[in-house]
This record gives C-alpha cells, sequence and structure tokens, in this order.
C-alpha cells in the first residue's frame, strides 16, 4: 500500500516534471534572448554607446575638416602668384624675433599677450 502510492506520486511528479519542462525551457529561452536584446555586443544599451561615439567622431572629423581648410588656405597663399610679401616679412620677423633698425619697437612684458 505505502509502495504503490509512493510509485504513484514518483509517477505523478514524473509527469509534472514533463508537462512543466518545455515551458520552462520556453521561458528561459525567452529570458536569454531578452537580456541579449538590451545588454547584449548588439543590443539596446550597446546602440546608445555607438551613437555616442559616432557624434563624438563626427564632431572630430569637422574639427579635423576646419584644420585642413585653414592650412590649405595658408598653403594657397604661400604659391608665388598669392604671395603676400608684407605679410610674409611680418610673420618671419615674429618668428626671429628680429626687427629692422628703422623699426619702432614696443616691448611686452613676458606674461602680456600681444595676440
Amino acid at each position: 500500500m505505502v509502495a504503490d502510492s509512493l510509485k504513484g506520486f514518483w509517477r505523478e511528479l514524473r509527469r509534472q516534471v514533463k508537462s512543466a519542462a518545455i515551458p520552462s525551457l520556453l521561458l528561459c529561452l525567452t529570458a536569454i534572448f531578452a537580456w541579449q536584446a538590451t545588454q547584449g555586443d548588439h543590443g539596446l544599451i550597446m546602440r546608445e554607446r555607438r551613437k555616442q561615439e559616432l557624434a563624438q567622431a563626427e564632431a572630430n572629423l569637422a574639427a579635423a575638416k576646419l584644420e585642413r581648410d585653414g592650412w590649405e588656405r595658408k598653403v594657397a597663399g604661400l604659391t608665388p602668384s598669392h604671395l603676400d610679401k608684407d605679410a610674409l616679412d611680418q610673420r618671419v620677423r615674429e618668428l626671429l624675433n628680429l626687427a629692422d633698425p628703422n623699426e619702432i619697437v614696443v616691448q611686452y612684458g613676458p606674461n602680456d599677450k600681444l595676440f
């Protein structure tokens, strides 16, 4: 009698486990897919990070293009047909820290910036 009831108990338990196994497996798979959709390498959080990185890269690109355009204007000004000799002379004197004997020089203190 006890053996029959114990056998029936195990049979019922096995039937319950079998009936719950497939829904449990599908629930686990759904949880894995949901986690990957939000936290994974291609999930929503990573998508926002990539958007931020893209915005930063585009800002860097715009700054680099502005710098390149500035350099292109400076280089274009160095061609012999466009060379401004006065501007070139002024720049050379500033870089070499030289002055013509006929020029008036106004000295600034070490902490005073002209530009």
